[in-house]
């Protein structure tokens, strides 16, 4: 082998095994799942109003989108079941206009960031160990605040908190189910 030719090789192989590449490691899923329950997540430390009900609906609408399974609102008559716990629900202003750090002017949130951590189980009726557990699954999402409409306000909240679940249920899906 000639010295260039060599020099190419030890070039090559280093650079073969380079790059990344986003892989799960395939479906987790036990094909004997047919029907899958999401009974309502627990919330016992957020304060926020029915925000149990939107994540557990985005977590049954997610997962019915997925086309592979039954999915029920109960733990009973089913093949697995996830069971969900929100641990808390902040928000949190990020970013401000106004004050420019003299005397009497006025501060105002214009971007609020919001996060949902839970502690999730999905597992196999019947089984000990869970098919896929996380105690800190977490979302976060931000939302700005243009003008100082109470109003407004709460409607962004609201919207964002409709997008947090969605996002939530996709990312939760995704990790029991794909093994990401």
């Amino acid at each position: 082998m000639t010295r260039a030719a060599a020099l190419l090789v030890a070039v090559a192989l280093p650079a073969a095994g380079c790059g990344y590449a986003l892989e799960g490691r395939g479906i987790t899923t036990d094909p004997s799942i047919k029907r899958i329950g999401v009974p309502r997540f627990k919330d016992a430390s957020t304060g926020w109003v029915d925000l149990d009900t939107r994540v557990t609906e985005a977590v049954v609408g997610e997962l019915t989108r997925r086309g592979r399974f039954t999915v029920v609102k109960e733990a009973t008559g089913v093949d697995a079941v996830v069971i969900g716990e929100l641990l808390s629900f902040d928000v949190v202003p990020i970013n401000f206009t106004g004050g420019g750090g003299g005397e009497g002017q006025l501060t105002e949130a214009t971007r609020y960031a919001i996060t949902l951590h839970a502690r999730v189980v999905y597992r196999k009726v019947g089984m000990v160990d869970p098919l896929w557990e996380n105690d800190d699954f977490s979302v976060r999402d931000e939302y700005d605040l243009d003008d100082a409409d109470t109003q407004d306000f709460f409607d962004r909240e609201d919207q964002s908190i409709d997008r947090l679940a969605e996002s939530f249920a996709r990312r939760l899906v995704a990790a029991m189910l794909e093994a990401f």
